[in-house]
């Protein structure tokens, strides 16, 4: 067996970033931006009002001005300001050649249709958004690797980009083993269980921004096992099996991946639950076996799989990437409100909740017992060679995604 962090280092070393992907910006949020992007114009493309109000020269302030002419919003007629002239104009405007300097329209007052300024702090080019001010054109506008934010879409919009070239999601195809398993819905005979992990796991894979999800199953028979593998392998970038993973007589996936030419980059890990956890990869293709009972599947996930999704997204490809390897799932130094004891020899991952600084955790931690994961809303890490945990001792927390 391997310690959690060589684990996870070694996902990071044999995970790599899939290939480049244009797509519309209407669906780019969330991934990950895969070129430098450069402004192609100047925003804004002209000396522009910030406020609505009046255009001036600032060195006519202290004097009473003419009225003369109005800018709007989308004008495409300029004209000049003369000396002690005024012009109308509104908020993302163009300023009159001429002008320099905005005046709030609270700030003045007209009288026999002067306009007298009454704006004791008013300086020169106030309220003047000028040109070029937010980007230039041919200046680098986004750096690769930044994270495709609601904002980013925003901004690239705004410089006039209607796509954009993103890591892709993977493909990612879940393979259920097991013949005890019966869908949802179904009627349960003698024996059976209900088929929950790929429920859990898609959702976790539609938060991720991973929405090309095929599922299969598998009976526990090696040649059945064998054949849908392959065929899994064929159509995704990553496969997620679950069940059969340990060493018993009925647990297959060790060597049906064998016979479908997978390398073993690793099987077992110290920790719990989730022991059996299995990593390989066939070209540039991952691939997971995931221990079946429930909440182990969610933990092995949280802690391996997203971030190898998230590295073949190339999230993070502008950051040093160290011991924590996902994004998403955020990490945090809090305090116990209960005591823990563990034996030695184990990382011990433990369903809690995180509130008010503090965390709990929950009752009902063995890897078959759901209902405590679905209070949950972290994981608490307890180390390896570490046995007590007394309350209020500082631990560390990885808060899931919401």
């Amino acid at each position: 067996m391997i310690s959690v962090d060589t684990a996870k280092s070694l996902i990071q070393e044999n995970t790599k970033p899939l290939p480049l992907h244009k797509v519309t910006l209407a669906i780019a949020a969330g991934y990950t931006l895969g070129v430098d992007v450069y402004a192609t114009i100047d925003i804004p493309a002209f000396q522009q009002s910030s406020m609505d109000g009046y255009a001036i020269r600032f060195q006519d302030s202290s004097i009473s001005l003419d009225i003369n002419g109005e800018m709007q919003a989308g004008t495409d007629q300029q004209f000049s300001l003369l000396p002690g002239q005024a012009a109308r104009i509104f908020t993302g405007a163009p300023l009159p050649d001429g002008a320099d300097t905005v005046v709030m329209q609270e700030k003045v007052q007209i009288n026999n249709g002067k306009l007298i300024i009454s704006d004791p702090y008013l300086a020169a080019g106030q309220h003047v958004r000028n040109k070029g001010a937010e980007a230039k054109s041919g200046e680098l506008a986004m750096v690769k690797g930044s994270k495709l934010t609601p904002a980013a879409i925003g901004f690239l919009a705004g410089l006039g980009f209607t796509d954009v070239e993103i890591y892709r999601a993977p493909a990612v195809g879940i393979i259920a083993t097991g013949k005890e398993l019966q869908q949802p819905g179904q009627d349960l005979s003698f024996g059976q269980v209900y088929e929950s992990n790929s429920y859990s796991l898609t959702a976790a894979l539609e938060l991720a921004q991973i929405n090309k999800i095929n599922f299969y199953s598998a009976d526990d028979n090696l040649e059945e096992l064998t054949a849908v593998l392959q065929e899994a392998l064929k159509n995704n970038d990553v496969v997620l099996l679950t069940g059969g993973v340990s060493v018993g007589d009925y647990d297959f996936v060790l060597r049906a991946a064998e016979q479908c030419a997978i390398e073993q980059i690793f099987h077992k890990v110290k920790q719990k639950p989730g022991k059996p956890l299995y990593f390989g990869k066939k070209d540039d293709k991952v691939v997971f076996g995931l221990p079946g009972n429930p909440s182990s599947v969610l933990s092995c996930f949280y802690q391996y799989v997203l971030p190898a999704l998230e590295i073949l997204m190339n999230y993070k490809s502008n950051v040093a990437l160290k011991d924590q390897l996902s994004s998403s799932l955020k990490t945090s130094l809090t305090t116990l409100t209960h005591e823990c004891v563990k034996p030695a020899g184990l990382t011990h991952f433990l369903k809690a909740h995180f509130a008010d600084g503090k965390v709990t955790p929950l009752n009902a931690q063995e890897s078959f017992r759901m209902s405590s994961f679905a209070q949950a809303n972290c994981m608490i890490e307890l180390e390896e060679e570490e046995t007590v945990y007394p309350k209020g001792a500082t631990v560390k927390i990885y808060l899931f995604p919401e």
